[in-house]
């Protein structure tokens, strides 16, 4: 089997600058030549064994960074963005989109910005959006999707925040729910449980947090937890969201919060417990829900973001959908990236998910590209805790490489090394090269269709 080689041109360009050194005294620290560093530095040469060790012990750099998944989130964006038909002239080859992802990822995101500001801006041209009339035009994402790309880009691991949610964890001797209830007695915060129309609720002036009763005891840990982020971590989530540099107040607010999630689950599952867990029950998600208190959703959500530096997990991508098929959860720690607009494949088990209440479902596929993946789906539908309250319906995804799946009991008794158990499954239609697929609703971008008012096949017409 072929060792595939490893670019990361990028990469050595941002541990030089982060050090402080120049090409020439990088290149002596790794035992090359100038030339030579010069090359792989723009993904001309792959890097060497003897530079991934130079990097491990004149550095510390942990050298499974090398092989970031920015590149792979970066050309799956791109193809999706030249998806659009507003791009009608010949698309650029994957090879060139790859190496505008590797060598000039800042060019990529600059233009993957200004794709997103066309559309926005498209739209409320469509919608007559009031906005057009003020004086301030200036073109700025949506603060949700500025968010979205926040946590896409950080791998959906937040370093500081994630370690300081351990900590806290570690030092509970009598379990995080009592400790984070005496933090709060002992900031003057008192705690109650009632009917409610919502699940938490925070008075700043009386100091009083009230909880629904009616919530899951999962969600009540989860949220107590959020809030004691929200009051004493206020400084730690303050510094991480200046370093982040959000482009609206707006933007920064929803970061706020969604970091305050992030410490709360990682509080609930604190690292390295929670990795050593994952690994000894092969990662099954219901012995880890109860041995963690949390919910399966909730469960899902941190395997993907283990991904620590020097302690990774598996790469796992991690999705939520409603029965729309609208994608409100998403990320993607492995080379599989959702599409940024629209709903997610129809072929996809989770959208059955929501056929068949309270059972997982088993998925072994396939992308156009030829990496295959073991999925896994469930309903999560909650309840809105009375009658006459509509229950939130929700199904979650959550995946890996097949080359993981022996670390996982639900691979168990499923045909891995057969090529026909695996089914196909895409990203988007427009960037789907898949010519017979029974559910494709728009023709692939760079494809001629063919016509024949005599003949009608699965498709109304036939791609070329």
């Amino acid at each position: 089997m072929a060792v595939q080689k490893l670019y990361a041109g990028a990469k050595l360009r941002e541990l030089r600058g982060r050090i402080g050194l120049t090409q020439k005294g990088f290149a002596e620290k790794l035992g090359v030549s100038l030339p030579y560093l010069n090359q792989m530095e723009n993904n001309n040469r792959p890097v060497s064994t003897t530079v991934v060790l130079s990097l491990a012990q004149e550095f510390g750099f942990d050298v499974t960074e090398l092989q970031s998944g920015d590149e792979a989130r970066l050309l799956g964006d791109m193809r999706e963005a030249l998806a659009d038909p507003v791009f009608s002239g010949p698309s650029p080859g994957l090879a060139d989109l790859r190496l505008a992802a590797s060598n000039a990822p800042a060019l990529a995101r600059a233009f993957l910005e200004l794709h997103t500001a066309y559309r926005q801006t498209h739209e409320r041209l469509s919608s007559l959006d009031e906005a057009l009339g003020r004086e301030d035009s200036r073109l700025q994402p949506s603060p949700w999707e500025e968010v979205r790309d926040f946590f896409h880009y950080c791998d959906n691991y937040i370093d500081a925040v994630d370690r300081t949610a351990e900590r806290f964890a570690n030092s509970a001797k009598d379990g995080v729910e009592k400790a984070t209830l005496a933090a709060f007695e002992a900031m003057g915060v008192h705690v109650s449980y009632g009917h409610a129309d919502t699940i938490r609720h925070y008075d700043p002036d009386t100091r009083t947090l009230r909880l629904a009763r009616a919530a899951a005891p999962a969600t009540q840990r989860f949220q107590l937890l959020l809030q004691l982020a929200l009051i004493r971590e206020e400084p730690l989530l303050e510094a991480t969201l200046d370093l982040a540099r959000f482009q609206s107040p707006q933007a920064r607010s929803i970061a706020k919060v969604g970091l305050a999630n992030y410490f709360a689950g990682a509080a609930l599952m604190p690292y390295q417990r929670f990795l050593s867990a994952a690994q000894d029950t092969r990662h099954d998600l219901e012995r880890l829900s109860d041995h963690f208190g949390a919910s399966l959703e909730q469960v899902a959500h941190r395997l993907s973001t283990m991904q620590r530096p020097g302690a990774k997990g598996i790469p796992f991508f991690f999705v939520r959908v409603d029965p729309a098929g609208t994608i409100t959860k998403r990320h993607s720690a492995t080379t599989l990236q959702f599409a940024r607009f629209g709903g997610a494949c129809p072929l996809w088990n989770v959208h059955s998910a929501f056929e068949t209440p309270g059972k997982w479902l088993r998925q072994l596929a396939e992308t156009p590209d030829g990496i295959r993946y073991l999925c896994l789906a469930r309903d999560v539908s909650k309840s809105g805790g009375a009658w006459g309250t509509p229950t939130r319906r929700y199904a979650i995804g959550l995946g890996c490489e097949v080359k993981h799946a022996h670390a996982l009991v639900y691979a168990d008794h499923l045909s891995l090394d057969q090529p026909e158990a695996f089914e196909p499954i895409g990203i988007s239609c427009r960037i789907c090269e898949r010519k017979q697929c029974p559910h494709r609703s728009v023709p692939p971008l760079e494809r001629q269709l063919r016509v024949d008012p005599n003949e009608r096949g699965m498709l109304p017409y036939q791609v070329e």
